[in-house]
């Protein structure tokens, strides 16, 4: 009989599912998604008692929800390889009921205790996903609000939207703020209505990849049920 874990736990899927054809971000290639192997031709190799299929995706690293490290704004920065479990993985979270905001500022943060925490903000956002709307007049992070996340020491902030930055200008002050001090960002999530205010843990993974800033992980909350 397999083991039995010593706790109870449920878990809320954070992340939209990829597939061939997908835009997450205007302006960039959707994902190529074949068989470089398929069940047919693996025939001809392992014979009639079975077969196997081997996948073949070309995409930008930019695709569904996905993490962005340092090396995303700074040459300097840590990459995928180079960033540390920790702020990746079992991070207590904190969600932000900023639902139908597009401006999500700083009143949403002033009395909150975020140090060490993944904040994710609910923005109700990812209802347009897939959709024009997603990509117009998104819901975002003003400058001032990151600036004082940082002041009191969050770990990774994470929103259900096209962008952490107003995408209308140039600049991803943002961006810049967080990334530059270390703080990962979570772009893209989705199902945050149904994740507790508090009391869950945060986990968004990705490969271990040499000289690459971003890449889809697959985000979720841990809640422990006993």
């Amino acid at each position: 009989m397999p083991n039995k874990p010593h706790h109870n736990s449920k878990f809320i899927d954070l992340s939209h599912r990829i597939y061939d054809g997908l835009i997450t971000y205007k302006g960039l290639p959707a994902p190529i998604m074949c068989d470089y192997l398929s069940r047919e031709e693996s025939k001809k190799i392992y014979g009639e008692n079975y077969q196997v299929q081997i996948g073949k995706i070309e995409m930008v690293s930019n695709t569904g929800t996905y993490i962005d490290t340092p090396f995303h704004f700074a040459a300097d920065g840590d990459d995928l390889a180079q960033v540390s479990l920790a702020l990746l993985a079992d991070l207590p979270v904190l969600v932000i009921d900023a639902k139908d905001s597009i401006e999500v500022g700083v009143h949403f943060f002033k009395d909150l205790e975020v140090s060490g925490k993944a904040v994710l903000i609910n923005t109700n956002w990812s209802k347009h996903w897939n959709s024009e709307q997603y990509f117009e007049n998104h819901a975002f992070l003003t400058a001032q609000a990151a600036q004082l996340l940082l002041d009191k020491g969050v770990r990774l902030v994470g929103i259900d939207s096209h962008n952490i930055d107003d995408t209308r200008g140039a600049e991803r002050p943002v961006h810049s703020l967080l990334l530059g001090n270390n703080v990962l960002i979570c772009e893209h999530l989705t199902n945050l209505e149904k994740v507790p205010s508090t009391g869950g843990r945060f986990y968004a993974v990705p490969p271990k990849i040499n000289g690459v800033g971003t890449f889809p992980v697959r985000a979720f909350v841990q809640i422990k049920t006993d």
